[in-house]
């Protein structure tokens, strides 16, 4: 938690900097071509299931369509990419909410204009899951207590939500011990024994799975089944000098977001243009649910439990300003 109070800091001090000086390239970014007719966007994104509608709806053409030429750039996670848009590397990004929350709390300038992906609300088939070995003593959620849990991030939206559904269950989340392991780690460190459960997204969930390892809780899912779980964001500053262009951006990512909806198996095999996804993994992993309007209700109740826990410190996320 530390290092990333420590990281926002920085972030706002970063910000406050650029505020008064120059770049060589601020002057692009975002900026009209010289036909004047297209718009250079970068979106800083994280290579994942989630973002699937955003490739299919620059191979759709539904960004082109309104004079944006979408360009997307890979990054780790928000830690990168919320600084990115901030400083103006990026016009937008993609980042899970309490990430969001977080930012807003500690002074960073940031606002959401688009939904990213939300819980399928399917509990036992969400796109996040709590997984134990096959031959584990794990049952349920309320066994958690007393346990090794991996998370892909401490203090963030997967230990909020776990935690949730270990109190729903009737365990105490007080007594859960996190460790933060990447994704695509989870699954060795499962099988060696190095944590009694792991929190995965997609493929790891799958991959997994195919592995022997069962589905304990489906945090996402049972914190709310419309939970929403990322956003597409930009800069107040974009926000304000230019909502033309976020105008015509939401307005593309909505498009895109209904075509995912209702072209599941696009949003599958657009995935092998942008990871490593492929094979068995591909067909069986499970899908977001992409609704094009935030579900406002469970944003509220994901910052609830991120103060209950502490996530924010003594400061609350307002979620109307953040989300509006």
């Amino acid at each position: 938690m530390h290092r990333r109070l420590l990281g926002l800091a920085l972030v706002v001090s970063s910000v406050t900097g650029l505020a008064g000086c120059g770049s060589s390239d601020s002057g692009s970014a975002g900026a009209p071509s010289a036909d004047g007719k297209t718009t250079r966007v970068t979106v800083g994104i994280i290579p994942i299931v989630d973002v699937a509608p955003l490739y299919l709806g620059q191979k759709q053409g539904f960004f082109a369509d309104r004079g944006i030429d979408l360009k997307m750039v890979s990054a780790q996670g928000g830690a990168a990419i919320i600084p990115g848009v901030v400083s103006g590397q990026f016009q937008f990004g993609f980042s899970n909410t309490t990430s969001l929350m977080l930012a807003q709390t500690k002074g960073v300038p940031v606002k959401a204009v688009a939904n990213g992906a939300a819980s399928n609300g399917k509990v036992g088939a969400d796109v996040t899951g709590v997984l134990v070995k096959k031959d584990s003593p794990l049952k349920s959620a309320k066994d958690l207590a007393g346990r090794t849990v991996a998370v892909n991030t401490l203090q963030n939206i997967g230990d909020t939500t776990v935690r949730e559904t270990v109190r729903k269950a009737g365990g105490d989340p007080s007594k859960v011990k996190f460790v933060e392991i990447p994704f695509d780690q989870m699954p060795a460190a499962l099988n060696d024994g190095r944590v009694d459960a792991a929190w995965m997204g997609e493929p790891a969930r799958t991959i997994a799975q195919a592995q022997g390892a069962r589905v304990i809780a489906s945090p996402f899912a049972e914190t709310d089944p419309a939970l929403t779980v990322a956003a597409y964001f930009t800069s107040t500053k974009i926000a304000q000098q230019n909502p033309d262009l976020v105008r015509k951006f939401t307005e593309a990512m909505n498009a895109s977001l209904e075509y995912a909806t209702a072209h599941p198996d696009e949003a599958r095999r657009i995935l092998t243009t942008y990871t490593k996804i492929g094979g068995d993994v591909l067909d069986k992993l499970i899908l977001p649910s992409w609704p094009t309007a935030v579900n406002r209700p469970s944003l509220e109740k994901l910052a609830e439990l991120g103060e209950q826990d502490g996530v924010f410190g003594d400061k609350k996320p307002d979620i109307g300003a953040l989300f509006s």
